[in-house]
């Protein structure tokens, strides 16, 4: 996959949509010294390269109830099932990230539940179940210190 080519000003308009991407665009224009044109085609060029792949809320999911966030770390049998796996995870609704990893295991998820019970029935009703899974190590987050997007200001072009 090819970088994209940045200039500081795509750096800054990056940053402030990553801090907020409902910043208004004349806003972002004003900040940098550019007009409002110039940072709409800026934006679209950063999403036609693949660069911004969108915008969305973020939702706090203990404000709606899910008190437990989990990490499962999952051992596929057969590395050729990898894909039909993670085919199957896709349509369990408490797993919010998944990523294949090195390492013992293969693929990490990210879920949240809104208890224990909850989580192991998702362990045993929807992970164990899949196909190709042989075993599974689950490490239950106790805190969410922070969270945030890549850092824009490190990268050097």
């Amino acid at each position: 996959m090819t970088k994209a080519v940045l200039d500081a000003i795509d750096r800054k308009i990056l940053k402030f949509l990553i801090e907020n991407a409902r910043m208004p665009f004349l806003e972002i224009a004003r900040e940098c010294g550019i007009s409002g044109a110039a940072i709409h085609q800026r934006i679209k060029k950063l999403e036609d390269a693949g660069v911004v792949l969108g915008s969305r809320l973020v939702v706090d999911p203990k404000k709606l109830g899910f008190d437990v966030c989990a990490f499962i770390s999952i051992r596929i049998q057969d590395p050729k099932l990898q894909l039909q796996v993670v085919e199957k995870l896709k349509h369990i609704p408490e797993i919010v990230e998944c990523h294949f990893i090195t390492g013992t295991y293969n693929v990490m998820v990210k879920l949240y539940c809104v208890d224990n019970d909850h989580l192991m029935k998702t362990i045993f009703e929807g992970i164990l179940p899949v196909p190709g899974i042989s075993t599974t190590q689950t490490y239950i987050s106790l805190d969410e210190t922070f969270q945030r997007q890549v850092y824009v200001d490190c990268l050097e072009f």
